[in-house]
């Protein structure tokens, strides 16, 4: 199914993307698209290669991306915060053939480019040209403009490396993607509508923000590329281009409805009709400004890189289920198992499995072994911990290897962080389990204030005795200027962590 090909026909002058200085209609993106895949038929590139995109949010990311996919191809979106060393290992794991680089990154490719073994050709897409490197914009120019053919079942692959919080990052392969079960799922989030402008707002390298972009050129909506985010100009682009949905990360919508009430009453947000929240526990506070400041339309999934969009909280659940990020999606099955793969009973936290369907990851790429240890059966699992209340709705608890066990009891951070994010003074709140000679792990918590704002150690034990049963209270604190987020705004832990358990042989 070649989803542009049919919106360039049916809707030849109707806009496909908006960049800051720079509209692309369906016509123009069919054919853009075209001749990237004709240039890189000449660059040898073949079906099921790998190809590396290493590049800002800009319309020539979402181009290549769609250039490497015509050709058979599968794009492989680069982390704009990796190492120099990190960025080689994912180019070498990946078998990359080709590579698009931004501007932005030529410094660190440079230092690393020998030591990219299996990248035949290095294309720019920004207005910097090297002599070991072509252009996109020559790439085009040099490429007939003839339609390409695009195979059934081409034209959706994809693998995005996962954040790699224990070991390397992993390549979490799809060779497709489910196409009619994407559509039910994007109905059931009111976002199959063609007439949606929908906003990127976050990092296109990684899968969420990618993936609704990808949704919604599906859908054959227009979609609008920030380059960076930025809360303020967020609701100025919104305004602008009458911008209709979006996906965000919790961050992202916090630093929203931080700014002062002045500034958000600046922009007139009306047009805004869906916003979708996942990617990291979103706390409640948020949820109710957002809903406050937009009105009705807020989303949340939970999901991951490897087994996509397995749950669905709609806007009239959304302040109804405190905690909650829905039931399972149109066409998953969920089960909430124990150790022994047993279902546990409603409120018992349990590991959250996902039955296998054609919207699943196909493989981590070069990793049996991993890529084994996310299958139960026909069941898949990335290791959340999570429960179901008496209506089916799913509560996350935490990353199993997140979880705090003192004195033999589990105790979930998710919950102890959503009751800190509740104190006016808190910006931000890490929870995780520290060495214990008599409980084996007892609850710290990091803090980030607001800015300005004092609170003291014992206040935070305080306010959490009023929120939360005495075994999840923290028993000790410690205060930071900031919190280590990753670019798709969860909290890394492990940085706050290992300091802790440093020369331990074990985690308990």
């Amino acid at each position: 199914m070649d989803t542009t090909a049919r919106h360039a026909a049916a809707q030849p002058d109707r806009l496909a993307l908006i960049g800051a200085d720079r509209i692309i209609t369906w016509r123009e993106m069919r054919e853009l698209r075209d001749r990237i895949a004709r240039g890189l038929f000449g660059l040898d590139l073949a079906p099921g290669d790998h190809a590396g995109i290493y590049a800002a949010n800009s319309l020539e990311f979402l181009l290549a991306s769609a250039g490497v996919r015509a050709a058979g191809a599968i794009p492989v979106p680069l982390n704009h915060r990796l190492t120099a060393d990190e960025v080689a290992y994912v180019l070498d794991n990946s078998d990359a053939a080709v590579v698009f680089v931004g501007d932005a990154f030529l410094p660190l490719v440079e230092s690393i480019r020998h030591r990219a073994a299996t990248v035949r050709a290095w294309i720019l897409v920004g207005a910097e040209r090297r002599p070991w490197a072509s252009h996109l914009t020559d790439l085009i120019a040099g490429s007939a403009p003839e339609p390409v053919d695009i195979p059934e079942g081409q034209g959706f692959g994809s693998m995005i490396y996962t954040a790699g919080t224990t070991g390397k990052p992993k390549g979490a392969r799809r060779l497709g993607m489910d196409v009619a079960g994407t559509l039910l799922r994007l109905q059931a989030l009111d976002l199959a509508d063609p007439t949606h402008v929908h906003l990127v707002a976050g990092p296109l390298y990684h899968s969420a923000p990618n993936g609704f972009a990808q949704f919604a050129h599906l859908c054959g909506s227009a979609v609008v590329v920030m380059p960076k985010f930025d809360p303020e100009e967020a609701l100025r682009t919104i305004e602008r281009h009458r911008c209709t949905s979006t996906f965000m990360a919790p961050t992202l919508l916090k630093r929203i409805v931080d700014l002062p009430p002045d500034v958000r009453g600046r922009y007139d947000v009306s047009s805004m009709r869906v916003i979708v929240v996942a990617a990291a526990p979103c706390p409640m506070a948020v949820k109710e400004a957002v809903v406050a400041h937009f009105g009705p339309v807020l989303y949340e999934f939970y999901g991951s890189t490897e087994l996509g969009i397995n749950t669905l909280l709609r806007p009239e659940d959304v302040l109804r289920k405190p905690g909650s990020c829905g039931r399972a999606a149109p066409g998953i099955e969920l089960a909430i198992l124990d150790d022994d793969g047993r279902p546990v009973a409603a409120g018992q936290p349990g590991e959250l499995h996902v039955r296998h369907n054609a919207g699943v990851f196909d493989e981590y790429y070069k990793n049996a072994e991993a890529t084994r240890q996310t299958r139960r059966g026909e069941w898949l699992s990335v290791g959340d911990v999570a429960y179901l209340d008496d209506e089916d709705f799913v509560y996350i608890c935490d990353r199993k290897r997140d979880m705090v066990i003192s004195g033999g009891v589990n105790i979930y951070p998710a919950e102890v962080e959503d009751a800190l994010h509740r104190h006016p003074n808190i910006l931000d709140a890490a929870v995780f389990g520290v060495p214990d000679d008599e409980w084996g792990e007892r609850v710290h918590a990091a803090i980030q204030l607001r800015p300005g704002e004092r609170l003291t150690a014992d206040e935070v034990v305080a306010f959490c005795r009023r929120h939360l049963a005495g075994f999840k209270i923290p028993r000790d604190v410690s205060f930071h200027e900031v919190l280590p987020r990753d670019s798709a705004g969860k909290l890394v832990k492990r940085a706050l962590r290992e300091p802790y358990w440093a020369g331990r042989s074990s985690r308990v």
